[in-house]
């Protein structure tokens, strides 16, 4: 029993000598929130509002606070009364700038005013916080609280009824004690002050989760338009990788006399170019999602610069009038080009009946000896559109479709008010690298 007696006396002592250590770090070094600027998240839209509602509320309690702190009932207010109260007044607006620094002050001249005028304070009136005085002290407390954490607020609070404790036990003659007043009082600034500064937080936190959130939505579109792509791609690849599978194999019999290191050769040749096939199937595999298309729709052709004519008389079945039109000498595309061209005419056609009706669009592929053009040009609507359900990422499609090939997407308005897509798909594999090296 003594050695827990004992044990419990020195964490008692040990506590108490950390007490002031602790005082200062909570009521002093540590710093407050930083004062947010205009436009931030968490910066309160009624702080201009409130700030000119304190100059007003600091000076017009100052006249009371004044009257309160007299004791010379010939003479009327005397100075050093009125020169506390201005001071009580400047340290309650301080607390907009430096709450911790202002609640110190402003508790230390209630301190002090309440010892100067005790003696010949009428014993009628409140003590040791008068009306105003409870006034000034809460106010700091209030500001302290939009600024701090609830438990050092919770420490200021402590320490303002133990001040007001001891003012009461050292009163020289007996007062209107207004302890079960004040403290109430103190308790509602403390606890407004808190939630106002919670609600705050709470408002600073939701805004940076929603840009998290649209962070996070835009690198899932992107990752989703990449796997659309990368399964669109699959087909051409794979038939590619069939073709030289084939003809690896009927290679040897279009020899007279293959030797035995031909022959070896291509069965290297068509093997790897099955193993490669087996690949893209298992990472086809990892790219589908759960609305990936149908299995007939993924085994169909991909399309390309051929189908052109269908998709452009499905899009004026739909009311669009379109013009399409080609520009130099065409010659054999890789499929990957003519799918992407295929697709970003495709994508930039729906824009235009989604965001521009009653328009007209002219389709325009500019056959070149490094790559291929594609040119997308609206006129201007004739009526607003009406606002498009769910969430489109036509524009990213497009720019990783061109991205991918090594070219680039411009998109814009045009001065009539229409609107223009470009695209230019390089086909020569020294452009493609080139470009890639320079990304």
């Amino acid at each position: 029993m003594r050695a827990v007696t004992s044990s419990r006396a020195v964490r008692l002592r040990a506590a108490v000598r950390r007490a002031p250590r602790a005082l200062y770090e909570e009521l002093w070094a540590a710093p407050a929130d930083r004062v947010p600027g205009m436009g931030e998240p968490d910066a309160p839209a009624w702080r201009p509002v409130f700030v000119v509602l304190l100059v007003f509320a600091a000076a017009f309690f100052a006249v009371p606070r004044a009257y309160e702190l007299s004791t010379d009932p010939v003479t009327g207010v005397s100075g050093w009364a009125v020169l506390a109260a201005l001071a009580q007044s400047v340290a309650l607006l301080a607390g907009m700038i430096r709450p911790v620094g202002a609640w110190w002050a402003a508790t230390a001249l209630s301190v002090a005013t309440v010892l100067a005028t005790e003696s010949a304070m009428s014993p009628d009136r409140l003590f040791p916080w008068s009306i105003m005085g409870m006034v000034f002290q809460g106010g700091a407390l209030f500001l302290l609280a939009l600024r701090v954490p609830l438990r050092r607020s919770m420490g200021a609070l402590a320490l303002t009824l133990l001040a007001g404790l001891a003012l009461t036990v050292h009163q020289t003659q007996r007062h209107n004690l207004d302890l079960d007043r004040s403290a109430p009082v103190f308790v509602v600034a403390l606890v407004l002050g808190t939630a106002l500064r919670s609600l705050r937080l709470a408002r600073k936190d939701l805004v940076v989760q929603a840009e998290l959130t649209t962070e996070e939505r835009a690198r899932r579109a992107l990752l989703e338009e990449r796997n659309r792509i990368a399964r669109e791609l699959h087909d051409v690849v794979a038939h590619h990788m069939s073709v030289i599978s084939i003809q690896a194999q009927v290679a040897p019999h279009l020899v007279e006399h293959p030797t035995d290191e031909l022959r070896e050769n291509l069965t290297g040749i068509r093997q790897n170019a099955l193993e490669a096939l087996a690949e893209l199937r298992r990472v086809l595999g990892v790219l589908r999602s759960e609305d990936a298309p149908a299995q007939s729709t993924r085994h169909a052709p991909q399309p390309g610069l051929d189908r052109l004519g269908e998709l452009v008389a499905t899009v004026r079945s739909a009311g669009l009038a379109v013009t399409v039109s080609s520009t130099g000498e065409p010659r054999p595309l890789p499929p990957g080009v003519e799918l992407s061209a295929y697709r970003i005419v495709q994508e930039a056609l729906s824009n235009v009946m989604r965001h521009a009706p009653g328009a007209s669009a002219e389709v325009v592929i500019g056959h070149r000896p490094t790559g291929l053009t594609v040119q997308v040009v609206n006129s201007p609507p004739d009526r607003a559109a009406a606002p498009s359900p769910g969430v489109r990422h036509g524009l990213l499609g497009m720019r990783e479709r061109a991205a991918m090939l090594g070219g680039e997407l411009a998109t814009g308005p045009t001065p009539e008010g229409g609107w223009e897509v470009t695209a230019i798909l390089p086909t020569s594999t020294q452009t493609t690298r080139t470009t890639e090296e320079a990304r």
